[in-house]
């Protein structure tokens, strides 16, 4: 089964912290990143040499592809958790939708990621 991270996980995982299940799903080569998962961490206050560091580690992950169609469904998300009162940013959409198209399990620690799966087909695991 594949795995996405959203990027509070990611970057506990690039600051060290253990996480079994991004382990295992590393050393299984089913890890897949969202595009806006990495601009988000590599947007973060870092010094050239870490954000250097942090390109060359990425370069091993596998990318969601986002084609025009994923990003329709990102829309089409985003209207439907709007009409039942969440609103989810973009960012998050996306995240959600790159899980969803996958049929992954999202590891996350944002709680808009419940409240977003309670209205769709997304798979958690809420790391605390």
């Amino acid at each position: 089964m594949a795995v996405v991270v959203d990027s509070s996980v990611l970057i506990d995982v690039l600051l060290g912290e253990q996480i079994a299940a991004v382990h295992r799903a590393l050393s299984e080569a089913t890890l897949v990143l969202s595009p806006l998962v990495i601009a988000e961490v590599l947007s973060g206050d870092l010094t050239p040499q870490q954000r250097e560091m942090i390109g060359e580690l990425l370069q091993d992950y596998v990318l969601h592809p986002t084609p025009l169609e994923h990003w329709m469904n990102v829309g089409n998300l985003r209207r439907l958790l709007r009409s039942r009162g969440i609103n989810a940013t973009i960012p998050d959409a996306h995240v959600a939708q790159c899980a969803i198209d996958l049929d992954a399990l999202l590891l996350t620690r944002d709680d808009v990621f419940l409240r977003i799966a309670e209205h769709t087909t997304l798979r958690l695991d809420q790391l605390r």
